[in-house]
């Protein structure tokens, strides 16, 4: 498998898009989740995604089909210690098996045919899961293309590394998450997702905190 997207839990979507398009990402498209009781906005480069993910219905996060995610948890910041990422994986070869331990979320706004298969873990790590069906942002078709030219250049997630504030051993998840090259999980004093872009061969950075828990290296 290999990550398909990322997501962090924001509060205020516009401010956090703001300050993404402030560094020369062009924004795709949003998404509404009906039934899930949330939103996107979405910043797409050639192999993967970085999506804002906000609450817009508190009754909906918390439904009996949805409250198993512990999105609401993630959003509302209800649980202090919940981390507000998700890390989205992908096939990486044909017919290729998860391998991690999972059970199927079948959302309303997805076809019946498709589900989302969540790994079993805390609410202290990401929200892990995997899409069967999902392509690489340059590899989707005309009517789904996405801008993934940028006017500062960035092309692709080379590498990502979440912190979280559990000091528990790693879920069967994240444990196979860590044996990623491009990804990692380590354990650390607060939430927080780096980003390395195209390697980091320019040798800069940028901290979003505090306003989003995120640094990017390029």
């Amino acid at each position: 498998m290999e990550v398909d997207h990322l997501f962090i839990c924001v509060t205020n979507p516009t401010q956090s898009a703001a300050a993404l398009s402030a560094l020369g990402l062009i924004e795709g498209t949003p998404n509404a989740h009906p039934g899930q009781g949330t939103a996107n906005r979405r910043f797409f480069l050639q192999n993967t995604f970085i999506e804002l993910l906000y609450l817009t219905d508190a009754q909906e996060a918390q439904s009996p089909l949805t409250a198993p995610t512990q999105l609401f948890e993630r959003l509302s910041r209800a649980d202090s210690n919940a981390s507000p990422f998700g890390v989205c994986f992908r096939p990486a070869t044909v017919n290729e098996v998860l391998p991690f331990p999972s059970w199927a979320y079948r959302p309303a706004y997805l076809p019946v045919s498709l589900k989302v298969d969540v790994g079993h873990a805390p609410a202290a790590e990401p929200m892990w899961f995997f899409l069967s069906f999902a392509k690489r942002p340059d590899q989707m078709p005309p009517e789904r293309a996405q801008p993934i030219e940028h006017p500062n250049g960035f092309r692709e997630i080379t590498a990502a590394r979440v912190t979280t504030t559990s000091g528990s051993a790693f879920s069967a998840a994240a444990s196979c998450a860590n044996h990623l090259s491009e990804f990692e999980i380590i354990q650390g004093d607060e939430h927080l997702m780096e980003l390395e872009i195209d390697h980091g061969v320019q040798g800069q950075t940028h901290d979003f905190r505090p306003s989003l828990p995120l640094v990017m290296n390029w």
